[in-house]
């Protein structure tokens, strides 16, 4: 809860900060915006590194296979990184680029997640064979 506190109060004051400097200087405003994301995420690799442990403990006990959970944390990570690019891309004006970032991410994902496709037809095939 800290943690959220932390980063959410430094990206408001970056934020802030970009809405005083854009008129002057937009490019700064858009690379204190860029600053301040990479700053929260970097904030954050021990939380997402104590996370990942987890879910491998998680999967190593379950006893499922490690490829079936694989493809669910790609697909994950995918959708962070296009909701970050997406909105520095609108910060910075350019909607298009923003839309073609939302266009990437899902053909991305739907790769990531083609494993997963692939086995449930494989089990739907089985069960009608």
């Amino acid at each position: 809860m800290e943690q959220v506190m932390q980063i959410t109060l430094a990206c408001v004051v970056a934020a802030l900060l970009a809405v005083v400097v854009r008129k002057g200087a937009p490019e700064a405003a858009l690379l204190l915006g860029l600053a301040a994301a990479v700053a929260a995420l970097l904030a954050l690799t021990g939380s997402l590194r104590e996370l990942m442990n987890f879910f491998t403990e998680l999967t190593a006990r379950a006893g499922v296979a490690n490829e079936i959970f694989l493809p669910l944390y790609k697909t994950v990570g995918i959708a962070l990184v296009v909701k970050i690019g997406t909105g520095l891309c609108k910060d910075a004006g350019a909607a298009a680029l923003a839309s073609a970032v939302e266009i990437a991410g899902a053909v991305c994902a739907l790769l990531a997640a083609l494993p997963l496709l692939e086995k449930a037809l494989d089990v739907l095939l089985e069960l009608m064979g």
